[in-house]
Protein backbone atom coordinates (compact mmCIF):
# COMPACT_ATOMS: atom_id res chain seq x y z
CA UNK A 1 0.00 0.00 0.00
CA UNK A 2 1.45 3.17 -1.20
CA UNK A 3 0.29 6.01 1.21
CA UNK A 4 1.10 9.93 0.25
CA UNK A 5 -0.18 12.85 2.46
CA UNK A 6 -0.95 15.67 0.34
CA UNK A 7 -0.62 19.58 1.22
CA UNK A 8 -1.06 22.37 -0.68
CA UNK A 9 -1.04 26.02 0.05
CA UNK A 10 -4.46 26.20 -2.09
CA UNK A 11 -6.21 25.38 0.50
CA UNK A 12 -6.47 26.19 4.55
CA UNK A 13 -3.66 24.40 6.46
CA UNK A 14 -5.05 21.95 8.95
CA UNK A 15 -6.06 22.99 12.52
CA UNK A 16 -5.77 20.22 13.67
CA UNK A 17 -4.16 16.81 13.97
CA UNK A 18 -5.00 15.76 10.69
CA UNK A 19 -3.40 16.12 7.08
CA UNK A 20 -5.63 17.80 3.80
CA UNK A 21 -5.69 14.48 2.34
CA UNK A 22 -4.33 11.02 2.35
CA UNK A 23 -3.65 9.60 -0.73
CA UNK A 24 -3.31 5.34 -1.07
CA UNK A 25 -2.98 3.86 -4.84
CA UNK A 26 -5.53 5.86 -6.46
CA UNK A 27 -7.72 6.73 -3.94
CA UNK A 28 -8.17 10.14 -1.87
CA UNK A 29 -9.57 10.76 1.22
CA UNK A 30 -10.25 14.33 1.57
CA UNK A 31 -10.23 15.89 5.11
CA UNK A 32 -13.30 18.16 6.12
CA UNK A 33 -12.69 21.31 4.61
CA UNK A 34 -14.69 24.95 6.20
CA UNK A 35 -14.98 28.40 5.00
CA UNK A 36 -11.29 29.06 5.63
CA UNK A 37 -9.70 31.46 3.13
CA UNK A 38 -5.88 29.51 2.68
CA UNK A 39 -4.01 32.86 2.86
CA UNK A 40 -5.47 34.80 6.27
CA UNK A 41 -6.76 31.43 7.66
CA UNK A 42 -9.90 33.41 8.35
CA UNK A 43 -14.06 32.08 7.98
CA UNK A 44 -14.68 34.01 4.74
CA UNK A 45 -17.20 36.53 5.37
CA UNK A 46 -20.42 37.60 3.25
CA UNK A 47 -23.25 34.23 4.67
CA UNK A 48 -23.78 30.88 3.31
CA UNK A 49 -23.40 31.23 -0.09
CA UNK A 50 -19.64 32.50 0.17
CA UNK A 51 -19.11 29.66 2.99
CA UNK A 52 -20.37 26.91 0.28
CA UNK A 53 -18.29 28.54 -2.50
CA UNK A 54 -15.15 28.88 -0.67
CA UNK A 55 -15.25 25.08 0.57
CA UNK A 56 -15.73 23.79 -2.76
CA UNK A 57 -13.09 25.92 -3.95
CA UNK A 58 -11.12 24.25 -1.08
CA UNK A 59 -12.04 20.83 -1.64
CA UNK A 60 -10.94 21.69 -5.31
CA UNK A 61 -7.63 22.72 -4.46
CA UNK A 62 -6.53 20.09 -2.83
CA UNK A 63 -8.34 17.57 -5.01
CA UNK A 64 -5.79 19.48 -7.59
CA UNK A 65 -3.11 18.80 -5.52
CA UNK A 66 -3.66 15.24 -5.42
CA UNK A 67 -3.09 15.06 -8.87
CA UNK A 68 -7.09 14.64 -9.22
CA UNK A 69 -9.91 16.92 -9.44
CA UNK A 70 -13.80 17.24 -8.46
CA UNK A 71 -14.77 15.50 -11.78
CA UNK A 72 -12.92 12.50 -9.42
CA UNK A 73 -15.13 12.50 -6.06
CA UNK A 74 -17.03 9.38 -5.55
CA UNK A 75 -18.20 10.11 -2.62
CA UNK A 76 -19.11 13.74 -0.61
CA UNK A 77 -20.70 14.50 2.57
CA UNK A 78 -21.89 17.61 3.49
CA UNK A 79 -22.22 19.09 7.36
CA UNK A 80 -24.82 22.05 7.71
CA UNK A 81 -25.77 23.55 10.97
CA UNK A 82 -28.89 24.77 9.35
CA UNK A 83 -30.33 22.12 6.69
CA UNK A 84 -32.46 24.89 5.33
CA UNK A 85 -29.35 25.83 3.18
CA UNK A 86 -29.56 22.22 1.67
CA UNK A 87 -30.82 24.32 -1.68
CA UNK A 88 -28.22 26.76 -1.77
CA UNK A 89 -25.40 24.06 -1.42
CA UNK A 90 -27.30 21.93 -4.77
CA UNK A 91 -27.52 25.57 -6.65
CA UNK A 92 -23.71 26.29 -6.34
CA UNK A 93 -23.03 22.73 -6.18
CA UNK A 94 -24.27 22.69 -9.62
CA UNK A 95 -21.37 25.06 -10.59
CA UNK A 96 -18.42 22.63 -9.57
CA UNK A 97 -20.03 19.48 -10.61
CA UNK A 98 -21.61 17.80 -13.62
CA UNK A 99 -23.42 14.81 -14.04
CA UNK A 100 -23.01 12.10 -12.93
CA UNK A 101 -22.75 13.69 -9.77
CA UNK A 102 -21.30 12.05 -6.82
CA UNK A 103 -22.74 9.77 -3.94
CA UNK A 104 -23.74 12.36 -1.27
CA UNK A 105 -24.66 12.54 2.35
CA UNK A 106 -26.42 16.00 3.96
CA UNK A 107 -26.33 15.40 7.85
CA UNK A 108 -27.30 18.32 10.08
CA UNK A 109 -25.29 19.29 12.54
CA UNK A 110 -25.10 21.43 16.06
CA UNK A 111 -22.23 22.93 15.58
CA UNK A 112 -18.82 23.48 13.43
CA UNK A 113 -14.98 24.26 13.85
CA UNK A 114 -14.99 27.81 14.10
CA UNK A 115 -18.74 28.19 14.53
CA UNK A 116 -19.39 28.01 10.44
CA UNK A 117 -22.09 26.84 9.16
CA UNK A 118 -20.71 24.33 6.21
CA UNK A 119 -18.20 21.70 6.47
CA UNK A 120 -17.61 19.34 3.54
CA UNK A 121 -15.42 16.12 2.82
CA UNK A 122 -14.51 14.18 -0.10
CA UNK A 123 -13.68 10.45 -1.52
CA UNK A 124 -11.84 10.44 -4.88
CA UNK A 125 -10.87 7.52 -7.33
CA UNK A 126 -8.47 9.13 -10.01
CA UNK A 127 -7.80 7.01 -12.59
Amino acid sequence: MAKTIIQTDNAPQAIGTYSQAVKVDNTVYISGQIPLDPASMEVVGGGIEAEITRVFDNLKAVAEASGGSLADVVKLNIFLTDLGNFPTVNEIMATYFQQPYPARAAIGVAALPKGVGVEMDAVLVIG
